[in-house]
């Protein structure tokens, strides 16, 4: 879980300093609303869904505004979502190399069967698909579920 940690808080020193710079090479308006949103997500751990940064940014942003710029994250490959148990989205940073309609974020996603936090494990590749003729791969997750560093400390 050390290494995890690391590659973590390393991607989040780079991406705090170029969150001016992402928006305008995806062409996106840089906003106060939009590097708030960046700045929150990429400061965790794990994913975090919308309904927790609601929570978090109060009534600094509204839930439709909230959902739009998420969805123009997504779109530009600035942010990936990613389901946790209860079926809630939850959005974490895209890999350097995302773009628009071209994500490469195909690591493993950890969930926590306690606390529902969803982890990228991204040192570990999905495995290479061999698909039969005439199938188009859009997406591929595999998703580790058990016990997270913090709530095996809790037993």
């Amino acid at each position: 879980m050390c290494n995890f940690t690391f590659v973590m808080m390393e991607k989040r020193i780079i991406k705090q300093e170029d969150f001016a710079q992402l928006l305008k090479q995806n062409g996106l308006k840089v906003t106060p609303h939009r590097l708030r949103v960046l700045e929150e997500i990429t400061q965790k751990d794990a994913a975090i869904s919308q309904p927790d940064l609601e929570k978090t940014l109060g009534k600094e942003i509204d839930r439709v505004t909230l959902y739009r710029i998420l969805a123009s994250f997504e779109e530009k490959g600035i942010v990936h979502k990613i389901f946790d148990l209860h079926g809630t989205a939850t959005y974490a940073a895209c890999a350097p190399g995302c773009s628009q309609n071209h994500h490469h974020d195909q690591h493993v996603h950890f969930i926590c069967s306690v606390c529902n936090s969803v982890y990228c494990l991204e040192e570990i590749s999905l495995p290479k698909i061999q698909l039969p003729a005439k199938f188009n791969m859009q997406s591929l997750a595999i998703n580790a579920v058990g016990l997270c560093a913090d709530c095996q400390k809790e037993d």
